[in-house]
């Protein structure tokens, strides 16, 4: 069997991180010369460089690129369970989160989540990853994540809701460009941004047809957060959460106005594993992201 220092396997995650032996050597707290012979180490056990100078920093090799998720995934499940087991206290924890957002939790959930978590645990850090609405059941299921922030309704045994907030559809627009008031037939007449289904608000397309309403889509986007640098100068309309349309036009020079139908509410909701409340440091976290959102919102 092979014997395998697990300080080897935290080395190769930080080094792959950080592409840099100084940056991985801080980050461990320990001296470049020990980080380049925990590579060399590394480098025969798997009979490959591993990491190799390039113009940005130290580029990973293929093989490194194969084996990082699921060593970085092991290294972050075996720190949480013996962090679990003595006993979790963000004050003093070093751990990772790992959480899904959509690129508008990004913009608007983020900053309020970010900033308790520094606040509680100044030493912990957090990953984000972008919302696939296909994957979040076998992202929680294997703790690839410990969150998902998002509006698609997820209904299964094993995963834990939160609901956070609750919100209403409205159309986005150009300022000056529509009414502030729209009607059914200039909703129908005008031309759409359609956002993709990917990041869960396919609620608006299943309702939109539901009451046979077609509408005429002039574009299609992956992300609600280029709206307000595609909307302006163009006739466009766009249907977003309220909440969104409110930023997007404080910052932007955009209008909003309601619905010309009435559309089921946005409801944005945490979604953790069952086991989240068998864990310690993940009941933290979801509890933490909960009060900042709530707070915030």
């Amino acid at each position: 069997m092979l014997n395998l220092d697990l300080n080897l396997i935290r080395t190769f995650v930080v080094m792959y991180e950080t592409r840099s032996t100084t940056l991985c050597a801080e980050k461990l707290c320990v001296t470049q010369p020990s980080v380049s012979y925990a590579l060399g180490k590394l480098r025969e056990i798997f009979n490959d460089r591993l990491f190799v100078r390039a113009r940005g920093g130290m580029e990973p090799t293929e093989l490194a690129r194969q084996i990082f998720e699921d060593l970085s995934h092991s290294m972050a499940q075996i720190e949480s369970t013996v962090e679990n087991a003595r006993g979790f206290v963000a004050a003093k924890s070093h751990r990772q989160f790992t959480i899904a957002l959509t690129d508008l939790g990004e913009i608007v959930q983020l900053p309020l989540i970010l900033a308790r978590l520094q606040q509680q645990a100044p030493n912990i850090s957090l990953k984000v990853v972008n919302v696939e609405i296909d994957q979040i059941k076998d992202w929680l299921y294997s703790s690839k994540v410990d969150a998902v922030i998002c509006t698609a309704q997820i209904i299964d045994a094993k995963i834990k809701k939160r609901v956070i907030f609750q919100d209403h559809y409205v159309c986005l627009a150009a300022a000056g460009q529509q009414p502030m008031t729209i009607d059914l037939d200039g909703f129908c007449n005008a031309q759409h941004v359609q956002i993709s289904r990917a990041v869960g608000h396919g609620i608006v397309e299943e309702s939109l047809h539901e009451l046979g309403i077609k509408r005429n889509i002039a574009l299609f986007l992956p992300h609600f957060s280029a709206l307000p640098y595609v909307l302006p100068n163009t006739s466009l309309l766009a249907v977003v959460p309220k909440s969104i349309a409110h930023l997007f036009c404080r910052n932007h020079d955009l209008a909003w106005c309601e619905m010309p139908v009435e559309l089921p509410q946005a409801e944005i909701s945490i979604y953790s594993s069952q086991r989240v409340d068998d864990y310690p440091a993940q009941r933290w976290f979801i509890d933490n992201v909960a009060t900042a959102l709530q707070d915030g919102w």
